[in-house]
């Protein structure tokens, strides 16, 4: 297995699944569910590409993609302070268990803080996360736009006390994807 950075985006996000898009294969799209869409995180990302230098893929020997993260910038409340939202984590399911979601969040999690980030924000199962230093202690005040498992939203400082007193409802941050240009009809 290797993990390296993910290639630049041309048009929509991988993950968006509408035609003329870059594809990630179909077990990768299928494990973050059909209703990713609507999901509170795809509204953060929606329209915006990952954080600079934050967009891993897994591939095998044979390069073909095995798992994917990304993170995105967000700004947690008005005028608040930065932060990234981590997701989704995506694995093959017909090769689960092998170590490559632990080794895409240890990479995403040691890049983002050489990059000079200082919190990781994400929703998702505490059980799997807690293992990488994610909690909802630091959350409590901290809201998804849309509807979303209060207790499932998690965070990691990875400056300390960076997410004390942090309040308000997390809006997208950061580059937003240049719009594809139609042709027009003759």
């Amino acid at each position: 297995m290797r993990i390296g950075r993910s290639p630049p985006l041309r048009g929509r996000w991988p993950h968006s699944g509408q035609r003329g898009s870059a594809q990630l294969p179909r077990p990768l799209l299928d494990c973050v569910g059909p209703k990713r869409r609507k999901k509170s995180s795809e509204k953060l990302r929606r329209g915006r590409r990952p954080s600079e230098g934050l967009a891993f893929v897994a591939r095998d020997a044979s390069g073909a993609v095995t798992g994917t993260v990304r993170l995105w910038d967000v700004v947690l409340g008005e005028g608040g302070r930065s932060a990234l939202l981590l997701g989704p984590l995506a694995v093959d399911p017909t090769i689960k268990n092998a170590g490559i979601g632990s080794a895409l969040m240890r990479l995403a999690i040691t890049e983002a803080a050489s990059l000079g980030h200082a919190a990781i924000l994400l929703v998702g199962d505490a059980p799997y996360y807690e293992r990488f230093g994610f909690s909802a202690d630091k959350t409590g005040s901290l809201a998804m736009p849309g509807p979303y498992e209060r207790h499932r939203l998690l965070a990691l400082e990875l400056v300390e006390g960076v997410l004390a007193g942090a309040q308000g409802t997390l809006k997208a941050a950061g580059r937003k994807l240049k719009a594809q240009r139609l042709p027009l009809a003759a």
